[in-house]
């Protein structure tokens, strides 16, 4: 049976900026009894972003950090959007189970800061759906936005994400070309493995990597021209900093910049 309700806050933190948080947030962080967030290896320095924004912010606030599981990245396992939503789904079920012993070997309300906004391409909220439905933890789960990687990329670049009157199509580097098939011609990209983007040649792309963190790169151009620059950026962040976070938007045509 499940114990008495606590509450967890998961927490959008923007995209690395340290005062991209905002005010209730920040008092979110300051009301909470500890925060949790993923480890991923022995020198994640997203763990190290995340407490340097906690002790900004937050500065008497606990940083749990609990190991995350492998998740299966094998080309044969995720050739294929079915694949890949199956490794996702078994690694979200691992990550469950160790948050949920992480926060029932600790009382009081949790927060778990997220990346961006934790409504775009991010999982948190599932994993603790998980949590909830096996009924060993009741949780009182709360919701506080965040500024978002498209918010950013498109301040970076003084753009207007859609055209005038028009749409704007947000998916993942995985599905960017069954987007396009589909009919979409103005469309923001994230989580991408790399960018295999030669067909797009003649369609215009503004690109951020990194942003909002001390590493923020911005290019702009048509892909054609800039294609060979932003991939050698992907791999000098990645050298750099030991991450490469990046979104763009991919438009037919030359577009317009804002």
């Amino acid at each position: 049976m499940a114990s008495e309700k606590r509450r967890v806050r998961l927490v959008g933190i923007g995209s690395g900026g340290l005062d991209q948080i905002t005010i209730e947030a920040a008092e979110a962080l300051r009301a909470s009894a500890y925060a949790l967030a993923a480890v991923k290896g022995p020198a994640d320095r997203l763990v190290g972003l995340r407490a340097r924004l906690l002790a900004r912010h937050a500065p008497n606030l606990e940083l749990v950090g609990v190991p995350d599981p492998e998740r299966d990245r094998s080309s044969s396992s995720t050739s294929t959007h079915s694949d890949y939503r199956g490794v996702v789904l078994d690694w979200h079920e691992a990550r469950s189970l160790a948050w949920e012993r992480a926060m029932a070997a600790r009382p009081g309300d949790v927060v778990i800061p997220v990346w961006g906004d934790p409504a775009f391409y991010d999982s948190t909220l599932r994993i603790l759906d998980r949590i909830g439905e096996r009924g060993r933890l009741a949780l009182d789960v709360e919701v506080l936005p965040g500024i978002s990687a498209l918010q950013v990329l498109a301040a970076r670049h003084r753009l207007v994400l859609h055209e005038i009157g028009g749409t704007v199509t947000v998916t993942t580097g995985r599905r960017l070309r069954e987007a396009v098939a589909a009919g979409a011609d103005n469309v923001v990209v994230m989580l991408n493995a790399d960018l295999p983007l030669e067909e797009f040649a003649g369609w215009h792309i503004w690109w951020g990597g990194n942003l909002g963190d001390a590493g923020e790169t911005l290019v702009a151009g048509r892909v054609g021209d800039v294609l060979g620059e932003l991939r050698g950026h992907r791999e000098r962040l990645r050298a750099e900093f030991g991450w490469v976070m990046d979104v763009y938007l991919l438009r037919r045509g030359e577009g317009t910049a804002a």
